[in-house]
């Protein structure tokens, strides 16, 4: 295919970068040649930042960055950046608390202009080509002629940086008590949506972590109310257009209040995390809608998600092509009343009444996004039918509508491979097989485990962040490192391969090492390696991803019980005493903190399960919900220190242990749930 034009973004792999390769802009990628560049011809930076699945990207590349006159305006004064958030979430992070501090607000596409040397000036989320062109303008001009004026607000935006994602240590006794996390819970539960789930706001966002932690709290305090309302939220979602009805998978939110039209792009990373909480859901309420949110969502990842060599890709567009070659969002999803009738036929009646192909279902121009109202009993009493037979018609539909779809112009797919979404994938595979016993995901979480260790880690220990073309590049952040630990204490405590238990501690020694920040008893989330940005930030508030420093302090709370390592307990017991002056006020930013808590409130055990039928035992015991223990176990003689001089040639034993006292061992693992629940 000719182009008019080719930009330097030619020579990278990611999807986002590539996307922009023949916009008539002469687009940089984030490097340090860039930056010197930047420098040398003292011209201001241009950023923009977003990501390959972005819509609004999408928009504002065809209105301004592919119109020619726009792009002369941007060669002539700036040197052009163009950055994937998804492969530099550093970059992304500093722009968007500069945005976020200039404007009040946030989102994708993220655009900045910086002085030479990288401080920030100005910013804007997605911008009209006529205000863009005017405010590229404006800002060239006052570079030319007041220069002082833009260091002056350069040098105060960033101090203001500087103050942002601090955290000081906190030098009160550390007390974690039940009280607080129900008061924080009692603040929280006024922003409860508790007609339609979630909070009572649009649009919505899933927010996995959220949910996982009110989910875990309301079973442990038998709060009935709260077991409601997070019940609610998990089938309102799964009823939802933001859930693909076909096809399987989540969308990343909805636009709505009702769950109903989705922001249709599809996010490893929420796809993941959700697995891993319907799976809970289910193992609690053994409700069957659960368990087919999980087998669809993981037919999805296989099919579309999954390569050869078991990593997984990273997300799909929400945009695709109509059948007259417009690049339109949702189309590949949406459907029409006329062509639902000529394909289903007799069945259409009761398609429509199923997934609201009316007034309920209509999105735009004629278009119905497909969502659930009844739960199958009603309309199986409505329609006069069989369990078994509305189970065979959904399958038809789903087969036929399925073909059908797959004709249409696909979702453009983002094939890079990021360590960090890999690994809540995994996780999400390995709390599934715990629940559900499926030897296949288990297969699909050790193949992606071994593809990171074969290609993601590093001779020196480290990780890499990124995977395309069969490289790894970009030195890894500590999301990596703490989404990667916390699946491999998963997959260790399903398969007793120890493996990934001494490959999560040395990793969390490999963070110490590059990434803690001794003042703060906290963790950068840039390693001391790679090249300094304007600031240095620690992430600590949790988003729709967990932040990176909350996963670590719960993986050091794990890794401090299997290894007996009072210095990692110690700095768990610190980072989560630093964050929990803000917890309350906030608490939806706080709850994989509030989680954590949990394991100090309640008591929390430890489970030691030793002898030939160790894995069977475990088996056993993931068929009950206890979000408050940690196994560790061997078929064999065994020096860790929860196992040492525990292993019996004879017997299969199971030992409760909590606060370092163990209660009398026992082989029946009824007995060790009645322990366990005491």
């Amino acid at each position: 295919m000719e182009h008019k034009y080719t930009n330097d973004l030619i020579h990278e792999t990611s999807p986002y970068l590539l996307q922009h390769a023949h916009n008539p802009v002469n687009w940089n990628a984030w490097n340090e040649n860039t930056l010197a560049k930047a420098k040398a011809e003292n011209k201001l930076l241009l950023i923009s930042v977003g990501y390959a699945a972005c819509h609004w990207c999408h928009v504002m590349e065809h209105e301004s960055f592919e119109d020619s006159l726009v792009a002369q305006v941007m060669n002539k004064n700036f040197i052009n950046v163009k950055v994937d958030r998804e492969e530099r979430p550093d970059v992304d992070q500093v722009y968007m608390n500069a945005v976020q501090l200039m404007t009040g607000r946030g989102g994708w596409p993220l655009n900045a202009i910086a002085l030479p040397d990288g401080r920030p000036i100005w910013g804007e989320t997605y911008v009209p080509k006529k205000q863009w062109m005017s405010a590229l303008e404006q800002i060239s001009k006052l570079y030319v002629e007041k220069p002082e004026k833009l260091y002056e607000y350069a040098d105060k935006l960033e101090q203001g940086l500087k103050t942002l994602d601090i955290v000081t240590l906190n030098t009160d006794e550390p007390v974690f008590e039940n009280d607080y996390i129900t008061n924080a819970i009692k603040t929280w539960s006024e922003q409860f949506d508790n007609s339609q789930g979630g909070m009572n706001r649009a649009p919505k966002f899933m927010m996995p972590n959220n949910y996982h932690f009110l989910l875990r709290y309301a079973y442990q305090t038998e709060d009935k109310k709260l077991q409601d309302y997070v019940n609610l939220t998990l089938k309102k979602m799964a009823y939802g257009g933001v859930f693909d009805q076909i096809g399987g998978g989540f969308s990343r939110y909805s636009v709505d209040a009702k769950w109903h039209v989705p922001h249709f792009e599809k996010m490893l990373y929420d796809n993941g995390q959700l697995v891993s909480l319907y799976s809970d859901a289910y193992l609690i309420t053994k409700n069957e809608l659960y368990k087919d949110i999980v087998t669809e969502t993981l037919d999805y990842i296989k099919q579309e998600m999954t390569t050869e060599n078991g990593a997984f890709y990273s997300s799909l567009d929400a945009d695709s092509n109509t059948p007259e070659g417009e690049l339109e969002e949702g189309a590949f999803y949406v459907w029409q009343k006329d062509s639902l009738k000529t394909i289903l036929k007799n069945d259409y009646e009761l398609f429509s009444d199923y997934y609201n192909v009316n007034s309920y279902g209509l999105w735009e121009h004629y278009n119905y996004v497909l969502i659930r109202k009844d739960d199958d009993e009603k309309i199986i009493k409505k329609h006069n039918l069989t369990k078994e037979l509305l189970a065979e018609k959904k399958k038809h539909w789903k087969q036929i509508l399925t073909t059908i779809r797959d004709k249409r112009s696909k979702p453009r797919l983002d094939d890079k491979t990021l360590t960090s979404w890999n690994a809540l994938m995994l996780k999400g595979y390995i709390d599934a097989y715990r629940v559900f016993g499926d030897a296949s995901y288990l297969a699909s979480a050790e193949k992606n485990a071994d593809f990171i260790i074969n290609n993601q880690l590093r001779e020196d220990g480290g990780l890499d962040h990124n995977y395309k073309n069969g490289k790894s590049n970009i030195n890894g952040y500590l999301e990596d490192y703490a989404t990667t630990i916390d699946a491999f204490l998963a997959l260790y405590e399903n398969t007793l391969n120890e493996t990934w238990l001494t490959t999560a501690r040395d990793l969390a020694n490999y963070t110490f090492d590059h990434f803690f920040n001794n003042e703060s008893i906290m963790f950068y989330f840039t390693s001391d390696e790679d090249a300094s940005l304007v600031s240095r930030s620690i992430e600590y508030r949790d988003n729709v991803i967990p932040a990176s420093n909350s996963i670590m302090a719960k993986n050091l709370f794990k890794l401090s019980h299997y290894f007996d390592n009072t210095h990692y307990s110690k700095t768990a017991i610190s980072m989560l005493n630093n964050v929990k002056p803000e917890m309350q006020a906030y608490p939806s930013g706080y709850s994989n903190w509030l989680d954590l808590m949990l394991n100090y409130t309640n008591p929390y055990y430890e489970v030691a399960i030793v002898g030939k039928d160790a894995k069977k035992k475990i088996a056993e015991l993931n068929e009950t919900y206890i979000p408050n223990k940690l196994i560790a176990g061997s078929t064999s003689d065994n020096n860790l220190p929860l196992l040492e001089n525990r292993y019996s040639p004879n017997n299969t034993l199971i030992y409760v242990c909590v606060n370092k006292a163990c209660k009398l061992p026992v082989s029946e693992v009824d007995k060790a749930v009645t322990l366990l629940k005491e």
